[in-house]
């Protein structure tokens, strides 16, 4: 199975990811790490402080993969099913905060995950019948991994458009 977990950075995806790869014995796949290791990028925005990804190289550099990538570009690959997490947005801000962002970065992304970008751009690609949204507001990362394991043995139902954060902007 190729599953994605995706998500505004912040939402949990990297931690989840991780338990989940433990829990059903799969590889996991961190690709902003396989970015910068195999050089997938093709400059550098220096006004955002990012790595502007070449997904075409990614899809090359993963090939036909199984297993669990993990990356807020996740989505925008062949998979069977896409886990998107969300949080809140005024959490995610303070998350993103504490763990050394910038502030102007964290607003960026508090108000990305206001709108719904990564979600939006999930059920483009993808459709709504193969993306799944968990809010991890209150969850402790266990309980994101378990909604994931869920998600990957089909035992939930696809869940776009359940999250709403507008109220937040």
């Amino acid at each position: 199975m190729k599953l994605v977990v995706t998500g505004t950075p912040g939402t949990g995806k990297t931690t989840a990811a991780d338990l989940v790869a433990d829990e059903l014995d799969q590889r996991v796949v961190h690709l902003n790490q396989l970015v910068k290791d195999e050089g997938l990028w093709t400059e550098r925005d220096e006004a955002r402080d990012t790595l502007v990804v070449d997904l075409d190289a990614v899809r090359d550099q993963l090939g036909d993969w199984d297993g669990i990538v993990e990356s807020h570009l996740a989505h925008h690959l062949n998979a069977d099913r896409i886990v998107v997490l969300r949080c809140r947005p005024d959490v995610l801000e303070e998350r993103l905060v504490e763990r050394g962002e910038a502030e102007a970065k964290a607003r960026e992304n508090r108000e990305s995950e206001a709108l719904d970008v990564v979600l939006g751009e999930a059920v483009e690609f993808h459709g709504e019948d193969a993306v799944y949204e968990i809010d991890t507001t209150d969850r402790d990362p266990q309980a994101v991994a378990d909604e994931i394991v869920a998600v990957a043995e089909g035992e939930r139902e696809p869940s776009a458009g359940t999250v709403d954060f507008i109220e937040y902007l």
